[in-house]
């Protein structure tokens, strides 16, 4: 049931990307959605981990460092597009992650090229071009094409997030490292593009933009970490549904028969390629534990030989 926590926070991701269309329609900058983006967790965790004597420094910088170009990259285009598409399309493009990553393994061959992730790979691109063909002008492929962009830049992050679990890193530090490194760059871009006054309803989405991604975040965070992984990566997917239902609305957006059709294959590819990912490391790992008892069914033999 730990694993429900991801509907919690796919509510609030829908709702963060809402709000980050609220904060651009009434003259927030992208440099603003981003600082909001960040404080809110650098501040929490920050003091949460000093009142708890937690070690903050990494055990690797350099994947925390690849991670955060990645992933901080991932969400300034990600933002983009969220902007100044719908907002179905938008979270559509920004999960489209799975299918980058299945694109990658079978671009590296072997025993990766498989027909799940061959299949996996072909709804995902048939579920892109139904999802951008009823809902994108010629002025708006610039963002559909950041969007994508944000999906494959997500997927390294990912993959490095998956290293940094296996070498043992908490998930706090790695949420707070990304964090602080966000909250660098919102203050880089203000600095380019200069301070200046917003609207209090900017104000306000702006602030929900900071409060939903927190909660999103430490319920994601709760949801992989004491729920079914396979379960949770799943259902993560229902923020594509929120997002659609929240553009119906407060937009109007109302997607069409084929846009629908391609949120449902992005769906199907994602899951299809979280599964595949996710049965091959049971596989990796029963081979490793039959390997260990083996060897531990060995080991008195062996020290009788000695003797």
């Amino acid at each position: 049931m730990q694993s429900l926590w991801m509907l919690l926070a796919s509510m609030a991701f829908a709702g963060m990307g809402a709000c980050v269309k609220v904060a651009s329609d009434y003259g927030a900058s992208l440099p603003h959605v981003v600082l909001f983006r960040g404080i809110p967790s650098v501040l929490l965790l920050f003091f949460w981990a000093r009142f708890t004597r937690r070690r903050i420094r990494p055990t690797s910088w350099k994947l925390h460092i690849w991670r955060n170009v990645s992933g901080i990259s991932s969400m300034w285009l990600g933002f983009f597009a969220i902007a100044n598409l719908p907002l179905s399309t938008a979270i559509s493009l920004n999960y489209t992650a799975p299918l980058f990553i299945a694109g990658w393994m079978l671009v590296q061959g072997g025993s990766q090229r498989d027909p799940v992730r061959i299949l996996a790979v072909l709804l995902g691109f048939l579920g892109v071009v139904a999802v951008l063909r009823p809902s994108i002008g010629n002025d708006h492929w610039l963002a559909a094409g950041l969007g994508l962009g944000a999906g494959a830049l997500s997927a390294v992050a990912m993959m490095q997030i998956r290293e940094l679990g296996r070498i043992g890193e908490p998930e706090w530090r790695t949420v707070l490292i990304f964090s602080f490194g966000v909250c660098l760059t919102s203050l880089a871009g203000l600095a380019v593009d200069g301070w200046y006054n917003i609207d209090l309803m900017a104000w306000l989405a702006l602030s929900a933009v900071g409060l939903l991604g927190l909660v999103g975040q430490l319920a994601m965070t709760r949801a992989f970490g004491l729920g079914s992984a396979l379960l949770t990566a799943a259902l993560q997917y229902s923020t594509i549904i929120f997002a659609a239902l929240l553009g119906i609305v407060f937009w109007g957006d109302l997607p069409d028969g084929i846009a629908w059709g391609g949120m449902a294959f992005i769906i199907c590819s994602g899951l299809l390629s979280i599964w595949r990912t996710y049965s091959e490391d049971r596989i990796v790992h029963g081979q490793s534990a039959q390997a260990a008892q083996a060897t531990i069914a060995e080991t008195p033999e062996l020290e009788t030989r000695r003797v």
